[in-house]
């Protein structure tokens, strides 16, 4: 089982008196732990217009931990396909994987907050159909020669040749939770990432879907499972909790924002504990036992994504927890 860590949103708390530019060096400080550390991967996520500073430049941040990093895996979980111009994201993409020296993995997903629809002017009820349309123009971007492929939401000429080109594949990751994502995932990407809120049972009959789907439509070719879940590493149960928990509720109350584009001024208690109630922390050994159960429902034949950054918590805090991860928790999945 790989392991790998993140996701970087570079938010700032209401509490928190540091400028962008210092929490963008806290990101480059935990990406150069990651990379020392052995662990597997290392991620960055996004969303805009949020008065927090909500990362929102995906690929000039994975431009900037390519030049930190050797060796780890680099990707987005997840870029919001249908905001972009297809064909700027494929030259982007491929300088970062270039820059990386072939480590990019590109995650995308269709998004759902209407407030980023409304002022990207992008129709919502397009945005299966337009994450699509920028695969295609992706792979085909990316491919040797011309695109050869009339796009249905870009008016670039089928002719035109999109450099550069990356050296090698990139692979294109599918995130989402319902059936018709997780199928859609499985016929048209590489891999597919499992979000926080699915149970272990609910990763393992997904997977076992996409198994069902690619052999009954013949689709050859290696694909991944990556799946998230937050967590911390402490010297007890309660000090990861402790640590972890003034971000984690943080960053949740935000997403309760985001994806329903209504204002959460505080989560309801229940909430808190289910939320509790569903993290990976404690000290490495209680950590592994928890990871354990993963790898027993799924296989070896998983990654998995451990987020870490909870923003705000603080630079050395975050930096212990991720050394920990890569020499007392990693080793055992090796």
């Amino acid at each position: 089982m790989k392991l790998g860590t993140g996701l970087f949103t570079c938010q700032r708390r209401p509490d928190d008196d540091r400028t962008t530019s210092e929490i963008y060096d806290e990101m480059l400080t935990l990406g150069r732990a990651i990379d020392q550390s052995g662990l597997d991967s290392a991620w960055v996520s996004e969303h805009h217009f949020a008065d927090d500073g909500y990362l929102s430049a995906t690929m000039p941040t994975l431009g900037a931990l390519a030049t930190e990093t050797e060796n780890v895996e680099l990707g987005t979980c997840i870029a919001l396909a249908p905001l972009y111009d297809s064909v700027r994201l494929a030259e982007d993409a491929a300088t970062v994987d270039a820059l990386a020296d072939g480590r990019l993995t590109m995650g995308l997903a269709i998004g759902s907050n209407p407030e980023e629809f409304e002022q990207f002017g992008v129709p919502r009820e397009e945005r299966v159909e337009r994450m699509t349309d920028a695969t295609e123009v992706l792979r085909a971007s990316w491919s040797d020669g011309p695109l050869d492929y009339d796009a249905e939401f870009h008016d670039v000429s089928p002719d035109a040749n999109v450099t550069p080109k990356p050296d090698d594949s990139i692979p294109i990751m599918y995130g989402g939770a319902a059936k018709p994502a997780v199928r859609r995932a499985a016929r048209v990407a590489d891999a597919w990432c499992a979000p926080s809120s699915i149970s272990i049972e609910g990763v393992r009959k997904r997977k076992e879907d996409i198994e069902r789907v690619r052999e009954k439509e013949d689709i050859d070719g290696d694909f991944e499972v990556y799946l998230l879940q937050h967590g911390f590493i402490g010297d007890s149960k309660e000090d990861a909790w402790e640590q972890m928990k003034d971000g984690y509720l943080y960053i949740q109350r935000r997403y309760a924002e985001i994806f329903s584009g209504e204002e959460v001024e505080e989560l309801p208690d229940e909430r808190k504990q289910e939320l509790k109630e569903q993290a990976i922390f404690g000290t490495p050994e209680q950590v592994v036992e928890q990871l354990e159960e993963y790898r027993e429902a799924l296989g070896d034949d998983v990654h998995f994504i451990f987020r870490t950054y909870h923003p705000g918590i603080g630079t050395d805090r975050m930096v212990e927890c991720v050394e920990r991860l890569g020499s007392e928790v990693a080793p055992h999945f090796r």
